[in-house]
């Protein structure tokens, strides 16, 4: 089996490292555009507790 020259190892390692940095970018595109779309919550209020009622809560119906 022939080895393949440095060359061609090198162009598919620099492929690959292309395209990861294209779907990096692609991904930070995303969140931006979904943080630019998010309404605003109060300053203060932690946007995963809101809604959420303190205490004892109800049973769950089956």
């Amino acid at each position: 089996m022939a080895k393949t020259r440095p060359s061609v190892q090198k162009r598919k390692k620099e492929a690959a490292a292309l395209e990861k940095r294209q779907a990096k970018a692609a991904r930070k595109a995303r969140r931006d555009a979904e943080k630019a779309n998010r309404t605003d919550v109060d300053d203060g209020v932690d946007p995963d507790l809101v809604g959420i009622v303190p205490g004892p809560q109800p049973p769950i119906e089956w």
